[in-house]
């Protein structure tokens, strides 16, 4: 039998509240078994954006990464934040080792082609992105890869891609040799039937009550890509997938039930 791989990604809005990402380390950090943790970058890269003078622009709820901007998301989703992420989980005895992509190869991105809108240096993935051998060499040394979001094109070019992507690649690149479960973090406990009561957690979804829930629009905006990217990767071989509450991290022990389950 496989042995079990938890794939963790963490939300920009964790990261912005030091209590809440304090309390995540601490959790993700008491996950049983293999683990790897994906993070975005807040509002942070906004922020030094602004008082570098650099003006941040987002199109449907994604970057526009210039030449500049580049350097800044590099500098704090590389840089700032992933080596705060590795020092707080050391604290906690778990050996994570901060990377972007292009350490050891692990992840390699092509540069979006320019649509109805030029993103600049973002980068999308496909099915050969993810060293999955070289990511196991990591596990199997018992180091807990955390990743930033800046991946590589192989070019020596550096490129800005979607954290939640990144997750999704990694469960799926490593389900061949693990049995892998994608879990999605952020400040909600799962997915609300009503966003504004937390008591309106839908448990379960299965990929056609997905598609009726967008049609009610009770699905919308920012988790539609989210749950998207989520199904296409049970098709592809991840065993389960959650979406929910950083600090109920715990209850994926087998203390109880986690957020949303996604199942086939």
């Amino acid at each position: 039998m496989k042995e079990k791989l938890s794939i963790v990604k963490i939300g920009g809005n964790i990261i912005d509240d030091p209590e809440q990402l304090s309390l995540f380390i601490q959790n993700f950090a008491s996950l049983a078994g293999k683990k790897i943790l994906v993070h975005g970058g807040g509002k942070l890269a906004s922020k030094v954006s602004t008082e570098l003078g650099i003006e941040a622009r987002m199109f449907e709820g994604r970057r526009i990464t210039d030449k500049a901007t580049l350097k800044v998301v590099t500098m704090v989703y590389a840089g700032l934040i992933n080596k705060e992420i590795v020092a707080l989980l050391q604290s906690k005895n778990c050996n994570a080792l901060g990377l972007c992509g292009a350490d050891g190869n692990l992840i390699r991105a092509k540069k979006r082609p320019v649509g109805k809108v030029n993103y600049g240096f973002a980068g999308d993935l496909d099915e050969n992105s993810i060293a999955g051998a070289n990511m196991k060499n990591l596990l199997t040394a018992d180091f807990t890869p955390v990743f930033s979001a800046i991946t590589h094109n192989g070019e020596g070019q550096l490129l800005n891609t979607n954290a939640d992507t990144i997750a999704s690649a990694i469960a799926v690149a490593m389900s061949a040799d693990y049995q892998t479960k994608l879990i999605y973090c952020f400040e909600k406990k799962g997915v609300l039937k009503d966003v504004s009561d937390e008591n309106s957690l839908i448990s379960e979804i299965s990929a056609s009550e997905f598609e009726t829930l967008k049609e009610q629009n009770i699905i919308a905006d920012g988790m539609i890509p989210k749950l998207h990217n989520a199904f296409q990767s049970i098709n592809n071989g991840v065993n389960e997938v959650y979406i929910g509450k950083a600090d109920e991290l715990p209850l994926l022990n087998g203390e109880g039930n986690f957020g949303t389950k996604l199942i086939k």
